[in-house]
Parts: C-alpha cells; structure tokens; sequence
C-alpha cells in the first residue's frame, strides 16, 4: 500500500519538475498565474487566458564570446578610447613639426628725404630723396638631430637716389647662409626633441589605456552575461520551487476532501505558493535588469531594437575544476598588467625630463658660421676728376649679372664664430633637475608598492576561485541531501506521520540550497573571469 502511494508522488515531483525545465529551456517566461490554479479555497491569481500576446521583439541567442566580440564593435567606451592613440599619433607629428623646413619671405619699400647734403649733392643746396625696394626669401630649419640649425635666404633690392651715385638706379642681390651648431648645451637633447619623445610615450600610454579598457569592457560583459545567465537559473529555481508548492497544495485539497487532513493545514500551502509565486515575479524583473544591463555592454545603441530585443545566453556555466598557478600568473601580471605598464612608461618619461634638465645644466656653447655673396647691377656712372665730379660716361648691367656674381661666388664674405654663454651661480636648470629627481623617486616607490599591489590582487583572485569550487562542490552535495530529505518527509506525510509544515519547510530547504548552488556555480565562473582579468589590468568594481 505504502508502494502504491509513494509511485504517484514521485511521478507528480518528476513531472512538475520536467514541465519547469521544458518551460525554462523553451525561454517561454512562467509566471506564477499559469500554474494549474487550485481549487476556490485557494488564493491563486487569475490564470492568463489563451490570447495573452508573447513577448515581444526579436531574440538573440549569443554565448559569452559572441557577446564580447559585440562589445569589441559596438561598446562606446571602447570607441572614444580608440580614438585616444590616435591624438597622440597627432601630437607627436604636431611636435615634431619644430624639425620641418619652413620658407619666409620679406618684400619692404622705403622712401626718404633729407635736408641738402653738401657732398652727396654736388654743392646744390637741395634735399636728397632715396627710394627702395627690397625682396627676400628662404628657407630656414631646425635640425632633428645634434640641436643645429640653418637658414639660407637670398635678397634682391632696387635703389634710386637724386644724387650723384656710383649706380643709380642700384639693383643689389645677396645670398646669406648661417649654420648654428650647439656644442653642450642642447646637443644631445633640446626643448623639441624633448616634446617628441614624450609624446611617443604619452603615445604608448594611449595604447595601454585602449588595451585597458578592452580588458575591463570584456570581464565586464562576461559578468553580466553570466548575472544573466544565474538570473535565469535562480528563476528556474524558483518555478521549481512554484511547482512543488502547488503540487503540495493541491495534495493537501485532496487528504481534505477525503477527510485525512484538517482545514487549517491547507493555509499554511496556500501561503507557501503565494510566496513562490512572489518569488518568481522578482526573479522575472531582475532578468529584465540584467539583460538592460548587458545590452547596454554589447549592442549599438543606433539598432532600432536596442531597447526590444531579447538577449538569450546560450552557454552553460563550466563547472569543471581548472588548475590555479598562482605564481606564474604573479609573474604574468607583473609583465602584461596595464597599470605597471603605465607607471613604467611615465617612470621613462620622467628621464627624459630629467636627461633633458642635466643638459640645460651644461654652458651655452654654440659654434655660428655665416657665409655671404653680393652681386650689384644698374646703371653705372663713371666720373672724372674735380668738385662735383664729372660724368665720363655710364654703362647698364641687369640684375642677371648681379645674380651671376652672387652664384659665381665673385664677392663673398665668411665669419666663424664661437659663442659661450654660461649663468653664474645657482640657474633654473640645477632646481629643475632637484624637482625632478624627486619625482622620480616618488614614482620608482610607486611603481613597487604597485607590484607588491598586483601580487596580492592576483593570489586572492587565485584564491576566490578555488574557494568557488569548493563552494561549488559543497552546495551539490548539500542539494543532493535537501532533495532526499524533501522526498523522505513527502513519503512521511503520505504515511501520515508527517505534517504540511515538514514538507513546506523541506520544498524551502532545498529551494535555498538549489539557489546557493547556482549562486556558487555562477561565482565560480565569474572568479574565473575575475583571475584572467586580473592578470591584464586591474579589477573595478564588478
């Protein structure tokens, strides 16, 4: 007899039980007013009728990778960090602009007058006017390499004077050339080349930064899809839960009604039931939180089903035990962390502010060489003996003989020389390399106390995740216990030697075990996350 009476209950447990999963697998959303209603003592909530309308909007089922690859292409954050390198390449062509040729050019007029000038005018006591034009252009650079610079430029000019003058008009080229080299001061390094340096470093910076937030953008989809993913489980849970209370109480309407049961016993199962039910409605808001959440991570916000669209996780927690080399993942985030990288990249851009402040310590010491040529065309005038000379005759040479005299290199002058500039006493350049000595002993202190940092942020997320597996491992077989003792006292109270409030605290037990145990599954895999991530960058808040 007891046989008889143990089949039905343990086919009703399996069937509520394979009814949820189907429900659950199928993504059909169960609520707790679609569960067979009881009978009119009950307070159930009204049943949906057969023309409630599914969910809408499109599905899409994805797994943790497909979603990070999401991420990758749509994140927001991830574009406006990509963008970051990019500027730095800029600022390191804007700096290096310092070292690109420019060309000038300078075009003037000037016209005088001056009170007679006994000599220049021949003894006539009138004013002497002069008129120029003058015209220039060259080119001009400084050097990338050894602090140097040069600028070569040729000149051309007209002059007319009403007074007596060798040329008159007066055409005039020259050609100047002038190289300044540094010889301590700024040889080896100069304000310019100090700029473009530090750019590629700020550059390089860039790139860590972008690598950063990729890091954190990929554990923070992957802890999301997996909240998602324990959201739903916890809600499986929970309709679990739903069925076994409801299949209780209807149990428990049927002792009464042959008189095996009191009245009373059937509140304590209608209260049980309206609290899974409860149960399930949070469980339901919270999935539609977390999927919000994830959607915000991966998809492009400019879809028109941003805000529609069902996000359906397609992969299972992994539940097998990985190995933890906690040593070795210590000495790979102390290589690939971007935090350490960071530090290192501005700890080398300190050096160069420092290599750069010794230099500015050295005497100014330059060696300027100038070499120039002069052509001179017009009309020229000969004179004779006597006061005021004579016109003897005048003969024309155009402004091509001029040029032929400046390239053919006929009138030229050179000069070298060497300049020596040094301060007296204590200069700029001794108090900036003082301030940044300092500052690079306060960010070599930093960069240890980082390492010390990583190392203990690594061997506790090495620790999370063995402790999660354990966790793991102890909730299963606390589950398996509760569902024996579910079933025990299900047959105890079929027997009668049970009451309701046994098996209604037995359905709670392994409720709370079933839910820890998917809670542990889930923290297991996101510890899992957590050491890889932990690994490449440092960990925000999950």
């Amino acid at each position: 007899m007891r046989l008889k009476q143990e089949i039905p209950a343990r086919l009703a447990f399996s069937a509520a039980t394979t009814l949820a999963l189907c429900l659950f697998a199928t993504d059909r959303q169960v609520f707790a007013s679609e569960q067979q209603p009881p009978p009119v003592t009950a307070p159930a909530a009204q049943p949906p009728t057969q023309d409630t309308p599914p969910p809408t909007g499109p599905e899409l089922q994805l797994t943790a990778d497909e979603a990070v690859k999401m991420a990758l292409e749509n994140n927001l954050g991830i574009k406006s960090d990509r963008l970051s390198p990019e500027i730095s390449t800029l600022n390191i062509a804007q700096a290096r602009a310092a070292f690109t040729p420019s060309l000038f050019s300078t075009t003037s007029t000037r016209s005088a007058t001056s009170p007679p000038d006994f000599l220049a005018s021949g003894g006539a006591s009138t004013t002497t006017t002069s008129e120029r034009l003058f015209s220039s252009v060259g080119v001009q650079q400084n050097l990338p390499w050894g602090g140097g610079r040069y600028s070569l430029g040729l000149d051309a000019s007209k002059a007319t004077v009403n007074f007596t003058s060798s040329f008159n008009p007066r055409l005039d080229s020259n050609l100047n050339a002038s190289f300044t080299q540094p010889l301590l001061r700024n040889f080896r390094i100069d304000a310019q080349r100090q700029q473009v340096m530090v750019a590629k470093k700020n550059e390089e910076i860039a790139s860590i930064d972008l690598r950063q937030q990729i890091t954190a953008t990929e554990r923070g989809v992957r802890n999301a899809y997996y909240a998602l993913l324990g959201a739903m489980g916890q809600l499986e849970v929970a309709q679990q839960s739903l069925e076994l209370s409801q299949t209780s109480l209807r149990q428990n309407q049927r002792r009464v009604e042959v008189g095996a049961m009191a009245q009373i016993d059937i509140l304590q199962a209608e209260a049980e039931v309206a609290q899974r039910e409860e149960a399930v409605i949070v469980n339901e808001a919270n999935i539609k939180s977390l999927e919000d959440s994830l959607r915000t991570l991966i998809l492009n916000p400019q879809q028109p089903d941003f805000w529609t669209v069902r996000l359906v996780p397609t992969e299972q927690p992994s539940l097998a035990a990985r190995p933890v080399d906690v040593e070795a993942a210590v000495s790979n985030a102390l290589v690939n962390r971007t935090d350490i990288a960071q530090a290192r990249k501005r700890f080398e851009a300190s050096q160069i502010t420092l290599d750069f402040a010794r230099n500015q310590r050295l005497p100014d010491v330059n060696l300027v060489a100038n070499y120039n040529t002069i052509g001179v065309a017009g009309t020229q005038f000969e004179f004779g003996g006597g006061f005021p000379p004579v016109e003897l005759g005048r003969s024309e040479r155009t402004f091509q003989d001029a040029l032929s005299d400046v390239f053919g290199n006929n009138f030229k002058t050179w000069s070298v020389q060497l300049q020596v500039n040094y301060p007296i006493g204590t200069s700029q350049a001794e108090a900036q390399v003082a301030s940044t000595r300092l500052q690079r002993e306060q960010e070599q202190n930093t960069l240890r106390e980082l390492e010390i940092g990583i190392a203990a942020q690594v061997r506790e997320a090495g620790r999370r995740v063995s402790t999660s597996l354990q966790r793991v491992q102890s909730t299963e077989r606390a589950r398996q216990f509760a569902e024996r003792r579910l079933e025990a006292e299900e047959k105890r109270q079929t027997a009668g030697l049970g009451t309701t409030f046994e098996v209604i605290q037995a359905q709670r037990d392994l409720s709370s075990i079933r839910q820890q145990e998917q809670r542990a599954i889930i923290d297991y895999n996101l510890a899992l996350v957590d050491f890889q991530a932990v690994q490449q960058a440092p960990l925000g808040d999950r």
